[in-house]
């Protein structure tokens, strides 16, 4: 592991420290927004900062985690996998278990909490997989308010089963026809809603990307799976995993799972779509291909055209498909403490199989990516003993797009 400026940060502070009071990680984050946007995200922090601490939010997010999301979600030790790929034994942080299947619910929950607080009627948000759309209408019907989720049309299609739930559970699905129709395009428009609505409604954006303070506040609320893994992981083996692995899009399930280990003697790896390729339009790896660059009120590091502006990406996984990643993901990287690499479509696909017909476990494409990854660890020469994969979410949503696509594999 290359830590050579990691050495430089004392991680046992790193969450008091990072974000600083503007909301960047070194040089990446902060709040680029329009005028009349500045005072409302204001108030967000505010407010935020306000109940983070207070005994009666933590204790009420504490029994919603367990009456209601069903936490704590296990660890999960794949026998058969593992036997199959040799010595390294692969572990699974089952996030497919929580409610509504994936770890999207963990933010979405505290984000409800958070607008109940502040006199908000409604919550809008975008979502590309669909898992964090339903998890906000999941979350607006538990707290009674009005819900409004943006969706690419392409998103639309591959992910019905998950806009069906949505509807299902009250909310009002917006399809966003511009573009290339897909989860970029769904923050555009989720935005310019939130703007003319922002005096009522809060934008509970589904990763650690946005401008402060939500790349902060999403990874607290989703610190939970990290801080549950670690405690179960040892408890089961005696041991910290050698190897930590979570997918990396926006970076939400990554940034949920990783601070736990950051002060560890554990390799730690974000793993990106790289889709059909490393041209440019087929891929969404964007630290591996990007520069600096502010996109949606943030910044990070993006993907770009020759024009600079924010480059058409793709993956096989829906929730993986952006042209940024969060600004802490961006600063880990700089540090040197967390190794980003990429997993393309067909070794994702691959995965998704091995795991569902050795285990009986259906991963969400997203997740395939980080399970792919830790297979490849395994394979290695100088392979880890012990490997621990953030499984995100369940397939559940991909199972109508995969067999179209992938059925001849069965």
């Amino acid at each position: 592991m290359e830590n050579t400026k990691a050495k430089n940060i004392d991680f046992r502070t790193y969450l008091k420290s990072y974000p600083d009071k503007n909301g960047y990680f070194g040089q990446y984050g902060g709040a680029h927004l329009p005028p009349e946007l500045i005072r409302p995200f204001e108030e967000v922090t505010e407010a935020y900062k306000t109940i983070c601490h207070s005994a009666q939010f933590i204790s009420e997010l504490r029994r919603i985690r367990k009456q209601f999301q069903g936490r704590p979600t296990p660890v999960y030790h794949c026998n058969r996998l593992s036997k199959e790929l040799g010595t390294t034994q692969i572990y699974l942080k089952r996030e497919d278990l929580n409610h509504t299947g994936a770890h999207k619910l963990n933010h979405c929950m505290g984000e409800g909490l958070l607008a109940k607080y502040m006199g908000k009627k409604k919550l809008i948000a975008e979502t590309g997989a669909g898992q964090h759309g339903v998890a906000l209408a999941t979350a607006a019907a538990y707290f009674g308010l009005e819900c409004e989720i943006h969706m690419g049309e392409v998103d639309i299609v591959k992910q019905a089963p998950n806009v069906a739930r949505m509807k299902v559970l009250g909310a009002e699905v917006v399809p966003v026809s511009h573009g290339l129709k897909t989860l970029k395009e769904a923050v555009d428009s989720a935005f310019e809603a939130y703007l003319k609505d922002y005096k009522d409604a809060i934008y509970c954006i589904g990763s650690v990307v946005g401008p402060h303070p939500f790349p902060m506040m999403v990874r607290d609320f989703q610190m939970v799976v990290g801080n549950e893994a670690r405690e179960q992981f040892v408890e089961m083996t005696g041991y910290l995993p050698d190897a930590v692995v979570a997918a990396v899009g926006g970076g939400s399930n990554a940034m949920g799972m990783f601070p736990a280990f950051l002060n560890d003697p554990v390799d730690i790896y974000g793993v990106e779509p790289l889709g059909k390729g490393a041209k440019m339009g087929d891929h969404a790896a964007s630290l591996t291909y990007g520069t600096k660059g502010v996109m949606h009120g943030f910044e990070s590091i993006m993907l770009k055209d020759e024009k600079g502006e924010p480059a058409p990406v793709y993956s096989v996984a829906s929730g993986l498909d952006y042209p940024s990643t969060g600004p802490e993901h961006a600063f880990l990287r700089e540090t040197g403490r967390v190794n980003y690499d990429v997993i393309d479509d067909e070794e994702a696909i691959d995965a998704f199989f091995k795991l569902s017909k050795t285990e009986g476990i259906i991963p969400a494409l997203e997740s395939s990516h980080a399970l792919a990854y830790a297979m490849k660890l395994a394979q290695k020469e100088d392979n880890p003993g012990f490997v621990l994969v953030n499984l995100s979410g369940r397939g559940d949503k991909d199972m109508d797009y995969v067999l179209e696509h992938y059925g001849d594999r069965l």
